[in-house]
């Protein structure tokens, strides 16, 4: 197991501190195929991107897919120029570019590789965007409680959507891993479903996970993990937990958070 605190960190910046995590399992899968990612920017204080891929497609097919995917991100966020770039426009082209470069990766690769992907880019000023494709998710939580989550492009959402299976349902559903949009379909272009958050609050949480974590909890419980512990902590308690609830049948776990935490009032003061 990798350790699912590794680039744990924390970063002040004005009127809060970040806090952040990563979390990377193999469950109980022969290999990995999820790949995960937090990186601060050179050159701009307060300025993160966190991705999630979960790939899809034999041994060599998925990985593939999914390391194009933070390959794709590392290039983009190091030419990122915040307060000039537009963060919706460089996640938009991160899922366009990562997409075309998985298509191409299909000639080599043992299956069609496939990849989903959930990413935020959190600029220095607070605001925050984020876009998804296929059933890997990123939740918003304040101080525990659910914001908003992102929906997922999957066979089942679409039941639900449509009030015939419920969200329960849905986890146990033997049709729940068709996915009807992600990177690297040849015939569907990836969804473009982007979120933009004019600012984000202290006491905020963004987790952005594989279905290989959040398939095992409901909101709440993940929101109340978050907001009692650090990131570190909350990253291993949930991979533990995940793992004890697969019962030796679990996907690979990948997850990244982000916390902005209050600053204590005499931190708060010398910062003034």
């Amino acid at each position: 197991m990798k350790d699912p605190a590794a680039g744990a960190s924390t970063l002040p910046v004005r009127g809060y501190r970040l806090a952040a995590a990563t979390g990377l399992h193999k469950g109980d899968r022969p290999y990995q195929q999820d790949q995960v990612m937090m990186m601060t920017h050179p050159r701009a204080a307060g300025c993160v991107l966190g991705v999630v891929a979960d790939g899809m497609g034999g041994r060599s097919g998925g990985r593939k897919a999914s390391d194009q995917v933070l390959m794709t991100a590392r290039q983009l966020f190091a030419r990122y120029k915040p307060g000039r770039d537009e963060s919706v426009q460089v996640l938009r082209q991160l899922l366009e570019d990562a997409n075309t470069v998985i298509k191409l990766t299909a000639i080599s690769s043992e299956q069609e590789p496939h990849s989903t992907l959930a990413a935020f880019l959190m600029n220095p000023e607070g605001d925050c965007a984020w876009i998804h494709a296929g059933d890997s998710r990123i939740y918003h939580f304040r101080r525990g409680e659910l914001i908003k989550r992102t929906k997922d492009h999957s066979y089942v959402q679409v039941l639900v959507d449509r009030g015939e299976i419920s969200e329960d349902e849905a986890n146990i559903h033997p049709q729940g891993n068709i996915l009807l949009g992600c990177l690297g379909m040849k015939s569907t272009p990836p969804p473009v479903d982007i979120h933009f958050v004019p600012r984000l609050e202290p006491d905020d949480l963004l987790l952005a996970c594989s279905d290989g974590l959040w398939h095992y909890f409901r909101p709440e419980e993940m929101g109340r993990v978050l907001a009692q512990q650090p990131p570190r902590v909350a990253a291993e308690l949930l991979v533990a937990e995940a793992r004890r609830r697969a019962c030796g049948t679990g996907d690979n776990i990948s997850l990244a958070i982000l916390k902005l935490e209050s600053l204590p009032e005499t931190e708060e003061a010398e910062e003034a």
